[in-house]
């Protein structure tokens, strides 16, 4: 019974994608439902590997406290990246792929070596870099006006879209990524400040939080993984055609437009 709530929630939050936004999952999932809330996401997941998407990462999200206690939660969450979920830094993002989306600049790594073990520390992941970029997600949310519980976001693969690496990395050495401050605009107005400490206490934090959950899952992250260290600021609406940059401290900018509608 349990198996068929989560696949006809998983269904609706796939359909979602092209019908427009649905009700918060309460007639499937309690909000604070953690176990059948990625029960839900890795039904997708395996769904839309089946249909051919690539996992190339993944990103963590609620990775600041004050986004915890607002959804009832001591712990952050993750999505799936995909790899038809990159837009070149840049490039353009099409509003008809997107519902209600909201860009959010991050720290982004790069991983050189596999990261298996359920205890990995920030100082292992370190050594497992092979670049830091500045980056941006798209996050959007197939829950009508972002009405979201924990369980909601989780089973939504973490209210994922897109996301936008600089061209340029940076290996990790002599980079101070946690004091580093973050300036997001959008068409030349500054509309997000941040510091990489935001991401978990430092951005290794919510790395190794990745690689520890990912491990204990049976699903350890590795070389050449992108991983999504969790938002430095606020999220902000975006309208067609607005142009996003973001630029992090002695790390680099990164940049997009929301595509004028069609």
């Amino acid at each position: 019974m349990t198996k068929t709530v989560h696949e006809t929630a998983a269904r609706a939050l796939r359909d979602a994608y092209s019908g427009g936004a649905i009700a918060p999952l309460r007639q499937w999932l309690e909000p604070t439902d953690i176990d059948g809330a990625y029960a839900v996401q890795e039904i997708n997941t395996r769904f839309w590997v089946d249909k051919g998407r690539r996992i190339v990462g993944r990103k963590a999200g609620l990775t600041a406290k004050a986004v915890q206690a607002q959804l009832g939660v001591d712990q952050p969450d993750f999505g799936v990246l995909f790899d038809d979920m990159e837009i070149k830094d840049g490039g353009t993002l099409d509003p008809t792929r997107a519902l209600q989306p909201k860009a959010e600049a991050e720290i982004a790594f790069v991983l050189g070596k596999d990261l298996p073990s359920p205890d990995t520390t920030p100082d292992e992941v370190a050594e497992a870099v092979a670049t830091v970029h500045a980056a941006i997600e798209i996050v959007d949310s197939r829950i009508a006006d972002w009405k979201i519980a924990f369980a909601d976001t989780v089973a939504d693969n973490g209210s994922s879209a897109f996301y936008v690496l600089a061209k340029e990395g940076k290996p990790l050495p002599g980079l101070d990524i946690w004091s580093a401050g973050m300036v997001m605009e959008i068409n030349g107005q500054i509309v997000s400040l941040g510091v990489g400490a935001a991401a978990l206490g430092h951005p290794l934090n919510a790395a190794a939080w990745l690689a520890q959950t990912l491990a204990k899952r049976g699903e350890p992250l590795k070389a050449g993984d992108v991983l999504l260290a969790g938002a430095l600021g606020l999220m902000v609406t975006m309208t067609p055609g607005d142009h996003v940059r973001a630029v992090v401290g002695g790390i680099g900018e990164v940049s997009f437009t929301y595509g004028k509608a069609i």
